[in-house]
């Protein structure tokens, strides 16, 4: 049983960009989320700060963030033929309570005073695994939190928006705390925070048939399924290609940004935490901007755009030596990446079918948080042989080179997306949108 509506343009007439707030269950899960993100990303912050103290080692660094990661990789195309058989709204409870259990278990360890990387490496393992199950029953709900489908882009902003929010506030007060106190009580923080997230979803009204769809027939016949329907000719395919490369080359800046902090920039833990808060303030740009958007007209050229500012914004970073300028820079490399991700994310959204929507948002996690682990080994390692500013120079080229290649298949993919979107009536609302009569459908063969 779904709320009524608000007002036409969000709750308490805040305007078009929170329209996706005019969803009760949403509303419960922004809230929820939004206070244990920052208690994530202050976990996040303090492991790799933690990490590094206690070893001196980039490649170490990388380690962490590979073991962290990889179950993701691993298991995500498994997790999603089971997102699609699970109620998906108790699927989330579960994950929530064991993440929660993860945080305090580091938490415990941290302020004993005897934690190691060993420990530290196999939570992360415990974590990716807990991951593996959480994003893409996360991504598959969304849709029945939100109750009108034109307002699932403007949700999916918002939800970057928490996300970074949370980043540029969570490692602001990890590099606070972990002067004065310590990595343990960052840890310990974030291990409550998770109640807050645990109540909005206990508090959700969603009807069991809305967030457990259809069972596939098995577990090995499902998985074939979906990388059929994933990987064949339609328009899922270059999206999650792009999304790979730069989860593999681009994102895993971030496993250096400690380095640049104290090695490069000669910081501490605040460097440290301004530098990723900088990188969140541009992604709340950036995610506001998408959630301003009444439409998914041109969100191609967005991707295209944004993976161009987060490349060159990259770019730029590496060869800064003053403080104040890298953490300017910062802001496009943020933004860019949320929009790229974001964007994606919408494009994936929305045309996607509702009974493999779980399979479909596990390889969109395996291409997104899945390559991470390999970037953040390839980062740590060529960051311990050419420096960290030189591996950022690879991986921003490598970035301007899949974004090229996905440019070339824009216009396909716009030819293959756009009778999708007229379907759903999701492009309409563009006041510069053509009438229908002047779209000349795609090739028979060319569609999903």
């Amino acid at each position: 049983m779904t709320a009524p509506k608000v007002s036409a343009n969000g709750p308490a007439g805040l305007g078009p960009i929170f329209r996706g707030l005019q969803s009760r269950n949403y509303r419960l899960f922004f809230g929820g989320q939004s206070v244990s993100l920052i208690g994530t990303w202050m976990t996040r912050t303090a492991t790799s700060w933690l990490v590094y103290r206690l070893t001196d080692s980039a490649f170490l660094l990388g380690v962490v963030g590979f073991a962290g990661q990889i179950p993701v990789f691993v298991l995500s195309p498994l997790a999603g033929v089971y997102v699609d058989r699970w109620n998906r709204h108790r699927t989330l409870v579960v994950t929530q309570v064991l993440s929660m259990v993860q945080s305090l278990l580091l938490a415990y360890l941290a302020l004993k005073g005897t934690i190691t990387v060993g420990e530290v490496i196999a939570l992360s393992v415990f974590q990716g695994t807990i991951n593996a199950f959480d994003m893409p029953a996360r991504q598959a709900l969304v849709i029945q939190m939100v109750e009108q489908r034109e307002d699932l882009g403007n949700a999916i902003a918002l939800n970057s928006s928490m996300v970074n929010g949370s980043r540029m506030i969570g490692p602001s007060l990890a590099g606070i705390l972990i002067a004065g106190w310590g990595e343990g009580l960052c840890f310990l923080l974030d291990g409550i925070s998770y109640l807050a997230v645990i109540y909005s979803l206990l508090a959700m009204s969603i009807a069991a048939d809305e967030s457990a769809p259809r069972p596939v027939r098995g577990a090995w016949e499902g998985l074939k399924e979906g990388f059929r329907y994933a990987l064949g000719p339609g328009p899922i395919r270059p999206v999650l290609l792009l999304l790979a490369t730069i989860s593999l080359m681009g994102m895993p800046y971030a496993v250096l940004v400690p380095v640049f902090a104290r090695d490069v920039l000669h910081g501490g833990p605040h460097t440290y935490g301004f530098l990723v808060a900088a990188s969140g303030l541009g992604a709340i740009g950036g995610a506001l901007y998408l959630a301003s958007r009444r439409s998914v007209r041109g969100i191609s050229r967005i991707i295209i755009a944004a993976g161009l500012m987060f490349s060159l914004g990259l770019l730029g970073f590496s060869q800064s030596r003053v403080t104040w300028i890298s953490f300017a820079l910062m802001l496009p490399v943020g933004a860019g990446m949320m929009m790229v991700i974001a964007a994606s994310n919408t494009v994936l959204q929305t045309i996607v079918d509702d009974d493999k929507r779980g399979r479909v948002m596990s390889f969109y996690a395996m291409a997104f948080q899945g390559m991470i682990p390999f970037g953040s080994l390839l980062a740590g390692g060529l960051g311990s042989r050419l420096g960290a500013p030189q591996t950022l120079v690879v991986g921003a080229l490598c970035c301007l080179i899949g974004l090229g290649l996905f440019a070339r298949r824009a216009p396909a993919l716009c030819e293959m997306v756009r009778p999708i979107y007229l379907k759903w009536g999701l492009a309409a609302t563009e006041t510069s949108a053509p009438p229908v009569a002047e779209i000349r459908p795609p090739r028979e063969d060319a569609l999903p």
